[in-house]
């Protein structure tokens, strides 16, 4: 449920406007101040989709990631490496996930240091009925159309390039 209207201004344009008359114009602050803003409203509307199946977004990410694996199963640093997230990060997601039951682990037999972790009948149950109530409410972006959310894809993704997220192939 959205909060009530509190503000009869926008803060970040009001806050641009005085870094203006401070320190001159600076896009660069008020585009981040939006983009950290929307992180966190669209944190809480997707979290809020998935909590009541005992998941966090992280969670669900990777709950989603191994169904898109060949035999529902990763090794935990290519889990960590897809999700871009640190090792302790991808342990501590992956420890949750299993004690709800949702993802087993056991030795990695091709690295005898590895972890697999990998999805039960029952994370795949709640990682498609998390999935389809995401859909409905388009994941948090109901406010743009799918031109707009492929404009918002394309305008980030050079920052995720230079992040050296991904090395940019030549034909994208």
């Amino acid at each position: 449920m959205p909060k009530p209207l509190s503000l009869t201004f926008d803060p970040i344009a009001r806050a641009d406007e005085l870094w203006k008359q401070r320190w001159g114009s600076v896009p660069s602050m008020a585009a981040i101040t939006s983009i950290m803003r929307a992180q966190q409203i669209l944190l809480a509307q997707v979290d809020a989709v998935v909590k009541p199946y005992g998941l966090t977004f992280a969670r669900y990410e990777a709950l989603v990631l191994l169904t898109f694996s060949r035999a529902g199963e990763l090794p935990m640093s290519k889990i960590g490496e897809r999700l871009m997230v640190h090792p302790t990060s991808v342990t501590n997601t992956v420890d949750r996930l299993q004690k709800s039951g949702l993802v087993d682990k056991r030795p990695n037999p091709e690295d005898g240091r590895g972890t697999l972790a990998s999805i039960t009948d029952r994370g795949r149950e709640v990682c498609e009925a998390a999935t389809r109530e995401l859909m409905a409410v388009d994941f948090g972006m109901s406010a743009y159309d799918a031109e707009e959310c492929g404009e918002i894809f394309a305008m980030l993704r050079p920052l995720r390039v230079s992040a050296q997220d991904f090395a940019e192939d030549q034909g994208a």
